[in-house]
């Protein structure tokens, strides 16, 4: 016998039968719920998506309770400690590890498109020398959708894998080059030698050298850092690069607004309100006084508690690890000594404990790339880099959904009730 649920409508007093699967009714089997046949039918309420599920997924799964954190079934500690992140992005889009034949394959098309058209250089040109290098990241994605015609073509198959190539080995390029635009100087081609990690550091920090020498410690990290952060399940950004791809618009345009729903302070911007607080704290003997703050209501934690995890944020935990490496390479943050003891603090504490407040990804990832050199302007952007991968394998499997339309969610309309118009003259 299947699983229901039985729906009394005290209004008519009918009894309804709603089937349950995987966990979750169908909202619109509770359009059969009317008092009149003129009646739209039972609707749901829910702001912000706080339970509802937009779609059926098999890239990513999360378990918030336990702290638990699954691309195609893979935990996330095992990606970080053995994979790369193009072998990630791999599994991500593709739905399996590749073998040694097809991620020699899928590296050699990534690297073969890392090139950017001279005229994108132009476009990147045109804007202001202090223009936020997110915003200059989003503009130029978007301006793909000029270059490539062939990526209306979302229903071809082949299309739809060369747009792919293009978007995982391109943005690292945009993103090097509007950092070296922002600070004005010359932008550094890709080098074909290097991998997907160590060529980004190239382009971002090679100066007159005919070769750069990339630190492997500070390679691996960044590939660590860019696993964390491939998906996130239906997170603000992803919903947005599905709802705006379920027009059946081409991928770049529906990720120029992914990347804008991610430059938002709520999401792609937490790692520098973290930093913003950690400097504003100033010493380790001012962090008592700060949560006792916070606890009067007085402030904020950032880099605390999570929309999901209501446990120790399985990606915090592998940061942490990784800055204690990259530290040891560039130097200790001065700000690490007041997150140590931030977090020692907040631990122990009831008032945070309680509510579950454990630290995030965004606590510890902000004073890597701050060590490592980058201007927390470049923070969003670091972070869409890898989450392109989840972008994209998000994108195809709502496109090859059959179940999926056209996003149009409903509304309860709460405003004024049919009125005539009145003319300018008679008004009050």
């Amino acid at each position: 016998m299947p699983d229901t649920l039985t729906i009394t409508d005290n209004r008519t007093g009918k009894l309804y039968e709603i089937p349950i699967t995987d966990g979750a009714i169908r909202a619109t089997d509770l359009r059969q719920i009317k008092v009149t046949k003129e009646d739209q039918g039972l609707g749901t309420y829910d702001p912000a998506f706080m339970n509802t599920a937009s779609c059926r997924s098999r890239i990513t799964y999360i378990d918030g309770d336990k702290g638990i954190l699954e691309y195609r079934g893979y935990p996330i500690e095992q990606l970080a400690e053995q994979s790369t992140y193009l072998e990630t992005a791999y599994l991500i889009i593709f739905g399996q590890l590749p073998t040694e034949g097809q991620l020699r394959e899928w590296t050699k098309q990534i690297t073969l498109h890392t090139m950017l058209h001279e005229n994108i250089k132009k476009l990147m040109e045109g804007f202001q020398y202090d223009a936020h290098p997110m915003s200059v990241f989003l503009s130029t994605v978007g301006a793909f959708s000029t270059f490539y015609a062939d990526a209306k073509k979302i229903f071809d198959e082949e299309s739809r894998k060369k747009q792919i190539h293009r978007l995982i080995a391109k943005v690292p390029t945009i993103a090097a080059y509007a950092y070296r635009h922002s600070i004005g100087r010359p932008y550094n081609y890709p080098d074909n030698d290097l991998s997907f990690t160590g060529n980004f550091l190239n382009m971002l920090f090679r100066m007159t050298e005919l070769k750069y020498q990339v630190s492997p410690v500070l390679e691996r990290a960044l590939d660590v850092l860019f696993i964390l952060h491939a998906d996130h399940e239906q997170n603000c950004s992803t919903n947005a690069m599905r709802g705006i791809g379920s027009s059946h618009v081409d991928p770049y345009s529906a990720m120029a607004g992914a990347a804008a729903a991610l430059f938002g302070p709520l999401h792609g911007g937490a790692n520098e309100a973290v930093l913003r607080m950690l400097a504003e704290i100033g010493t380790v003997q001012n962090v008592p006084g700060f949560i006792k703050r916070v606890k009067a209501g007085e402030g904020r934690l950032m880099g605390f508690g999570h929309r999901v995890y209501k446990s120790y944020d399985p990606r915090a935990k592998i940061i942490k690890q990784t800055a204690d490496q990259v530290f040891e390479v560039t130097g200790k943050n001065p700000l690490l000594d007041i997150a140590l003891e931030l977090e020692r603090i907040a631990l122990e504490d009831e008032y945070f404990v309680t509510r579950r407040l454990y630290p995030n990804v965004d606590f510890y990832s902000g004073l890597i790339y701050q060590a490592m050199g980058f201007p927390v302007t470049m923070f969003p952007v670091l972070f869409a880099i890898p989450r392109t991968s989840g972008w994209i394998a998000q994108w195809e499997e709502m496109l090859l959904d059959p179940e999926q339309k056209i996003a149009r969610p409903r509304q309860v309309y709460i405003g004024a009730t049919r009125r005539d118009y009145i003319p300018l003259s008679k008004r009050t």
